[in-house]
């Protein structure tokens, strides 16, 4: 299965992705991983420093040919700005960084925490997420992340609020064309305006803005993740890639919270089959809802998988919350590294890349890693399986006996 680690400091030499057991077979098209380290560095709200750093990966290994070889893959992003020992230390830990947990675990200053602690090291996921979206496309499985809130602005989709999961387009590309229209990356570009006078309100008053993402997968077959072991559930593994992310706070899939509101037959989704679709990714059956959000019991269950995270307001802020000088251990205010004001679009674009990896990897684990062709028969023969299985007239499974 695929494996992925990263390494890198914000202001050190660059940042380097590391995936294992990515398949043979995958043309790799650098202009489309460059392209997804362009959004990350965009978005309405960015600070200073996407100004002075122009993101492009550099494949290291794992691939001849711009195709990849089954060996390890190696992905590297440049710094411009790479100063990290002329960096000081910072006086007083802020509030919402991991600067005091950080130098009381490690018995070190502030700057060793902060400098890997950074959103900036995200580079390296997007990277990685970027390649991991080409082994998907190979399987028609689409991932597409979009901006539904910004502080307590609503950028919801056009569509009821108790069908948003369900009524969006089944066709990523059109949700995918209309998020690019907007400075949010959300699907309501005609409330840009609005959203960008927030932040700008926030950007004068020395504060910072958070929000609410979505992630939308689409094309997943029937089978990723297992209801066998606790850490193999996809769902759990999927909460906690998305937790894993800088600021992010909460994270639910499908309904989530809002279930636990509502009476179960309000809440599971009805089957229904239709021996029309034998030939769908599907087999034939689907639901008329889809709360679960494409996960039941840690499984695919072909339905577009819907996951939901929250993005706390960036906790470096011009207008200082109180901190301690460390020198003097007096009450002092928090110090400030340059930072966004509203990081929530350029989020989006890693928990994509987030997703997408843990796609591929439960992805390979179903249909194996060698290579994509291998893959790609083992997922037909899968599919063949189930629609000779439910195809027939007599759909009771055989039992051994």
């Amino acid at each position: 299965m695929i494996r992925y680690w990263t390494a890198g400091e914000s202001h050190g030499k660059g940042h380097i992705a590391f995936l294992d057991s990515f398949p043979a077979g995958i043309t790799v098209d650098k202009a489309s991983i460059d392209s997804e380290l362009r959004r990350r560095q965009g978005g309405y709200g960015r600070g200073g420093r996407q100004a002075i750093e122009t993101d492009e990966v550099e494949i290291l290994t794992g691939v001849w040919h711009d195709v990849t070889i089954g060996s390890p893959v190696v992905l590297w992003v440049k710094n411009r700005d790479a100063k990290i020992n002329d960096m000081p230390d910072l006086a007083a830990p802020r509030p919402g960084h991991g600067d005091l947990a950080g130098m009381i675990k490690y018995h070190s200053g502030i700057r060793p925490i902060l400098e890997r602690a950074s959103a900036r090291g995200t580079t390296a996921v997007v990277a990685a997420g970027a390649l991991a979206k080409l082994l998907l496309a190979e399987f028609d499985i689409r991932v597409t992340a979009y901006v539904v809130a910004i502080g307590e602005l609503s950028l919801e989709p056009k569509v009821t609020a108790q069908k948003h999961l369900a009524a969006l387009p089944c066709e990523a590309d059109i949700t995918t064309e209309l998020r690019n229209k907007s400075e949010l990356y959300s699907l309501r570009p005609d409330k840009d305006d609005e959203a960008k006078q927030l932040i700008d309100r926030c950007r004068e008053n020395g504060d910072t803005l958070g929000g609410a993402i979505e992630v939308r997968v689409d094309g997943v077959p029937f089978g990723l993740g297992t209801h066998t072991q606790w850490d193999l559930k996809l769902d759990g593994r999927l909460a906690q890639a998305v937790m894993a992310v800088q600021a992010i706070k909460g994270v639910e899939i499908g309904l989530g919270f809002q279930s636990a509101r509502q009476l179960g037959q309000d809440v599971h989704d009805p089957i229904v089959f239709d021996k029309n679709q034998l030939n769908s990714r599907s087999f034939g059956f689907s639901r008329t809802s889809n709360n679960a959000g494409g996960i039941e019991a840690g499984m695919t269950n072909s339905e577009p998988i819907v996951i939901r995270a929250a993005l706390k307001p960036i906790a470096t802020l011009k207008a200082a919350l109180p901190s301690v000088d460390l020198s003097s251990m007096q009450p002092t205010t928090a110090s400030y590294e340059r930072s966004d004001v509203c990081a929530v679009p350029a989020a989006s674009v890693v928990l994509e890349a987030v997703v997408a990896l843990e796609i591929a990897k439960a992805l390979t684990e179903k249909f194996g890693s060698d290579s994509v062709g291998e893959m790609k028969a083992f997922y037909q023969a899968f599919c063949e399986m189930n629609r000779n299985r439910w195809g027939k007239e007599d759909k009771a499974p055989s039992v051994k006996r």
